[in-house]
């Protein structure tokens, strides 16, 4: 068994996750990705039919992310699975590589319909269901996206913190795609569905480039969740003498 190097974190008390017990990182990491890959799924499978009900673009491209969030979660299993790192970090850039295909192809599909919806002008209906279910993934995913960032740093796996980041930007589309499904059904604009659909497109590509260019910052990084980088979302603060050097 590989054994990861403990680090020191200003969120030592913390009150989400003091109480935690790290002798096991990998397992508890592998339980929080396997909790990421199960939500996803159902969360893939309300949305894509809510969407169908409701004629939803921003649903259909919601539940369409989720089963990457799925193959993401599934890539980063796999590669916890490997003693050697050379052979893990191989097979992770042939996994995330095909995810940054995915994801580039969602994005076209996305811009079409969306423009399509524009040019014919056919809007979506109000879907209570899917609002239901972005309402509780704004409440999931963040959760989820501390506790992996937390496991990362104390057992130092970055594929696990680059993954809780994945999280933290699905995070940001459920919350783009409440705001413009709450607009449609309290305003009735047809538009806006397919104006939060291409909001989506953007993140979609970027993602979709920085996995197929294999820019992903894992090898070599080190994870942390101290105070000076808000739980390791952003670069650590040499000046504010954080626990370790910042992921990216």
């Amino acid at each position: 068994m590989l054994r990861y190097p403990r680090i020191h974190s200003s969120y030592e008390g913390s009150v989400l996750f003091g109480s935690v017990t790290t002798a096991n990182p990998r397992r508890l990491a592998m339980a929080l990705l396997a909790v990421t890959a199960v939500y996803n799924v159902g969360e893939g499978i309300v949305a894509i039919i809510s969407g169908v009900m409701a004629g939803s673009l921003t649903l259909l491209a919601f539940g369409a992310d989720s089963y990457l969030e799925v193959a993401a979660a599934v890539a980063v299993m796999w590669r916890l699975t490997f003693v050697d790192d050379e052979e893990g970090e191989a097979a992770e850039a042939r996994v995330l590589k095909f995810i940054g295909w995915t994801f580039l192809i969602l994005a076209a599909a996305v811009t079409l319909e969306a423009a399509h919806s524009l040019v014919t002008r056919d809007g979506a209906e109000s879907s209570a269901a899917g609002i239901a279910l972005l309402a509780l993934s704004l409440v999931l995913m963040p959760l989820l996206s501390l506790g992996k960032l937390w496991v990362a740093a104390r057992g130092q796996i970055p594929a696990l913190a680059a993954e809780a980041k994945e999280t933290v930007a699905c995070s940001y589309l459920s919350l783009t795609a409440f705001a413009g499904l709450v607009a449609t059904a309290l305003l009735g604009l047809w538009w806006l569905d397919a104006i939060g659909a291409l909001l989506l497109v953007p993140w979609l590509v970027r993602e979709g480039l920085e996995g197929v260019r294999g820019d992903a910052c894992f090898g070599g990084s080190r994870p942390c969740f101290c105070q000076a980088c808000l739980g390791g979302l952003r670069e650590c603060d040499p000046a504010a003498h954080c626990c370790v050097p910042a992921c990216c």
